[in-house]
């Protein structure tokens, strides 16, 4: 039996964090949590992520900074983005960057499944019915 896709949750708020590590867990995925961008790049499962779910605004490091970064640096992970403040520019960024969703908080779990099994697809490590 092969291993459950790692999602990687990262947002600075813990309640968020915690809500949708519990979502993903419930749909039989491992996941990994962060409070910043820059505790998921130093991450030993930064290679293992199947999917990053992550805040757009956060101190020091944006989850569009995140992207560009993983980006520039040769990784490619689908990513679904989550925020509290719908502005259009960075909904466009993330969507040129090749986001898969951008979530206005708040948002419904079934919204999240649905980008999840998307990403998922996408990558070819959505888990075998």
């Amino acid at each position: 039996m092969s291993n459950p896709p790692v999602i990687s949750i990262i947002d600075d708020d813990l309640s968020v964090r915690t809500a949708t590590d519990n979502l993903v867990r419930s749909l039989g995925y491992a996941v990994e949590t962060y409070a910043s961008a820059e505790e998921f790049l130093h991450s030993p499962h930064l290679g293992d992520t199947s999917c990053v779910i992550t805040d757009v605004r956060m101190p020091a490091m944006s989850g569009l900074d995140l992207q560009a970064h993983l980006i520039a640096g040769g990784r490619r992970f689908p990513f679904i983005f989550i925020t509290a403040f719908s502005v259009e520019a960075d909904r466009a960024r993330a969507m040129e960057a090749g986001a898969i969703c951008f979530l206005i908080k708040p948002f419904d779990g079934d919204t999240l499944i649905r980008c999840l099994d998307t990403a998922l697809a996408r990558q070819g490590t959505a888990p075998s019915e």
